[in-house]
């Protein structure tokens, strides 16, 4: 499983096949079915592996700096393994790993104090933003603070002239004096959304 991540990391798993893995690994592709029936039960297993990479929330802190913990965790996980973003949910035969670190997730939540249906809701939600952010962050033009200043001084701004674009102009411009990092708007965002999901588990 871990050529078959390595070969989805390097070309994306639209090309992935069991031929290609195969070649991969010098062996012929009937060889492979001895180990998987299908491409779809080859996904599940390589998910399984992207599960396994991804940090459980600590048992030994609060619920908050848990599940910031684990979502810094997938967001990292994800950024190595993109092709893994659109696949995280769709399995219907999910592996051990993937069992074991929804366990932890609910589990922690539980142990918060949040009903089941709460739970839930907070699961969701928290798994929507990372997967979200994960997805825009990896189609990105740049992928540091240094890069979208360049970008913004040498891409952007010419094309937002302050007398049609007095806003975006401003705002371009602004940023790239504060020597803003995109990467920072992750635990922003995040931050919010354990804030606001505290008073539901308390009056829950």
């Amino acid at each position: 499983m871990v050529e078959a991540v390595r070969l989805a990391d390097r070309e994306g798993v639209n090309g992935l096949s069991m031929r290609r893995l195969a070649d991969a690994l010098g062996a012929g592709a009937m060889s492979l079915y001895h180990y998987v029936a299908s491409k779809e039960e080859l996904l599940d297993a390589m998910i399984d592996v992207v599960f396994e990479e991804i940090e459980f929330p600590p048992e030994e802190t609060d619920w908050q700096s848990a599940m910031r913990r684990r979502a810094v965790s997938a967001r990292q996980v994800l950024a190595r393994h993109p092709w893994a973003i659109g696949l995280m949910e769709s399995r219907t035969s999910p592996g051990p790993a993937h069992l074991r670190h929804r366990e932890a997730v609910t589990a922690c939540l539980r142990r918060a104090g949040f009903p089941v249906l709460m739970a839930t809701h907070a699961n969701w939600l928290l798994d929507s933003y990372v997967y979200g952010f994960a997805l825009q962050e990896a189609s990105l033009p740049f992928g540091t603070a240094d890069e979208f200043a360049d970008m913004a001084e040498d891409v952007f701004l010419p094309q937002l002239p302050p007398d049609e674009f007095p806003y975006l102009n401003e705002s371009a411009a602004a940023l790239v004096a504060a020597n803003y990092d995109p990467a920072e708007e992750f635990i922003f965002g995040l931050d919010l959304i354990l804030a606001a999901l505290e008073p539901l588990r308390a009056s829950a």
